[in-house]
């Protein structure tokens, strides 16, 4: 047991409690919370380029609350990237005061819409606010629901810290990463794993390395913001446990693993022999046909990861990794651009922070409408589907987050919002729109009436030939393309079930039938794998959708086939 644990713990109160505080009272008073975050966020900017171009100290001069946020609307367009990446261009070159006050500290970055990355500019303002207020009240929550969870070691999956400059020399690189690194020095003292680690560009010798540190801990806290990184660091275990233990027996880092030699350097000092924890490891080997978290950690008390959206064809598979005991906590709505909300129990509900962000939504109905009205905190109805849009004090406004979110029951007077899926999870050939989550859902419905289990699956549309090609992983090996085709056959009729318009384009030979592919086994590891190495981008965040209009990744996935069609 970690000797500082209960130290730790009365800091993480002492940090969380007044945090808690303020965002209940937040949340009591959507409505005037809201209208003070915007006119602070607006008052902030109002000298700077993009400010003066959208009249913000005109706005802020409103007589009434209610007039400020008319003006608001009038003088201030909604945005995608693009329509700020001019802006951050010139932010990335130096100049000061161009989306808010000062100079960026550091950019986020994530994969954009046009091919080119993302760059997410970060304020200081920001920075403290977000990556500073919101990850104590997130710590606190933790110990709210398992006192013990701060006694061993925290096992955080980020990504890289710095992936680069800007040409005025301000980092980008993983947003994981910053928030893990801004964390209190008496939080990082108990990181199971060394920041270099995070440093490794090789997936494969990165995910070694991981685990070949953190299986020697006594790891209690596990944070790792997509499920799929879970599967395959358990895949990792399964792999190499002989190599982790010959390790961790003799204090090194296997040379068959290609760590580069500064990074390896920088290790050695972490890396003593440890024979007692080696012995243990053999033993639970030797007494399991497969050495699970819940055998090389069972004091594990909390493991964090998105539970929404497509992640849930992940959660099914590392639902038996666990002891009964361990809480399972959703991260909450969280993405590059804005850390939108925190779940405050063990539901897939966020909440809002009404006192940082400022939330407008659109009715999913209404997406395509642009004369339909936007809404408010205070105004969204329970059960209602929405796309929210953003304003931050970091230069995001009226930011269109490409979500749907579903309401909740509220905390308090807020509306707490459940991520649905992406925006461009919804996919059409002819008409039918068909969502992400009902696929998700035929697939489930074809699972349990068949008794087959998928390991991995995904679909794409094929506009050349006027169909769906859907691509499955079956954890028996046995199958063949005739079984595949008749699971298939059992989606196709739960999605006419589901969606009246795909099964209109079924019935009249608009849509054809979808096309059946068997996948390699792992497949998923080896398509993450090929992304990661094409883009670079931050592999604990990795998050494709299960249902996609992309060519580019629907090639990728084409290279996976299991290359076999007898019947």
């Amino acid at each position: 047991m970690n000797l500082n644990y209960r130290l730790i713990n009365n800091l993480v109160w002492a940090g969380g409690f007044g945090e808690m505080q303020k965002l209940r009272a937040a949340c009591s008073f959507p409505e005037s919370a809201q209208e003070k975050t915007l006119r602070n966020i607006l008052a902030s900017a109002s000298e700077t380029v993009y400010g003066k171009e959208h009249h913000f100290s005109e706005i802020i001069s409103a007589k009434t609350d209610a007039d400020m946020i008319q003006l608001f609307r009038r003088n201030v367009p909604p945005v995608e990237y693009e329509d700020l990446r001019p802006y951050v261009k010139r932010m990335m070159s130096g100049e000061a005061d161009v989306l808010f006050a000062g100079k960026p500290v550091f950019y986020a970055t994530t994969s954009g819409s046009t091919g080119d990355p993302k760059y997410i500019p970060f304020s200081q303002t920001y920075k403290e606010n977000v990556y500073g207020r919101m990850s104590r009240l997130m710590l606190f929550i933790f110990r709210k629901f398992r006192k013990q969870v701060f006694s061993g070691y925290l096992f955080s999956v980020v990504g890289k810290a710095v992936e680069g400059r800007t040409p005025d020399g301000t980092v980008y690189g993983s947003v994981s990463s910053l928030m893990q690194r801004s964390a209190p020095k008496f939080m990082r003292d108990i990181y199971a794993v060394p920041n270099e680690v995070y440093e490794i560009e090789d997936y494969g010798a990165r995910n070694y390395t991981l685990m070949r540190f953190a299986i020697e801990k006594n790891v209690t806290l596990w944070v790792a913001p997509n499920p799929s990184t879970v599967l395959e660091l358990q895949n990792n275990v399964d792999q190499w446990l002989d190599d982790f233990i010959e390790d961790i027996g003799n204090g090194t880092l296997s040379d068959r693993i290609p760590v580069p030699e500064g990074i390896r350097a920088a290790l050695k000092k972490y890396l003593k022999p440890n024979p007692e924890r080696a012995f243990e490891l053999r033993r639970l080997q030797t007494m399991n046909e497969r050495v699970l978290p819940r055998h090389y950690w069972p004091e594990l008390q909390i493991v964090s990861t998105w539970k929404c959206g497509n992640t849930q064809i992940y959660l099914k598979r590392m639902s038996q990794f666990f002891r009964y005991t361990v809480f399972h906590q959703e991260l909450g709505y969280f993405a590059s651009e804005c850390r939108a909300g925190l779940t405050l129990d063990g539901s897939n509900e966020s909440v809002p922070m009404p006192h940082m962000h400022f939330y407008e939504f659109k009715r999913e109905k209404d997406l395509k409408d642009p004369e339909a009205p936007f809404l408010l905190l205070n105004e969204l109805k329970e059960g209602e589907r929405y796309c929210p849009f953003i304003t931050t004090d970091s230069g995001l406004y009226r930011y269109n987050m490409n979500d749907i979110v579903q309401v909740s029951s509220p905390y308090l007077n807020t509306p707490r919002l459940h991520m649905v899926q992406k925006v461009n999870g919804i996919v059409s050939i002819t008409g039918e729109k068909l969502y992400e989550d009902q696929f998700i859902k035929a697939v489930d419905m074809a699972q349990a009436a068949t008794g087959k289990t998928l390991v991995y699956y995904s679909g794409y549309v094929n506009l050349s030939e006027s169909r769906y090609d859907w691509y499955f992983e079956f954890k028996d090996r046995k199958i063949k393309q005739k079984d595949a085709e008749a699971f298939a056959k059992i989606v196709d009729d739960n999605l006419k079930n589901l969606n009246i318009e795909y099964e209109s384009k079924r019935n009249s030979f608009r849509l054809k039938n979808p096309a059946v592919f068997l996948l390699e086994p792992n497949t998923f590891d080896k398509f993450k794998a090929y992304i990661l190495g094409k883009t670079h981008r931050d592999a604990s965040r990795f998050k494709p959708n299960v249902l996609a209009q992309n060519e580019e990744i629907h090639n990728v996935i084409n290279r996976f086939i299991l290359r076999r069609r007898k019947r």
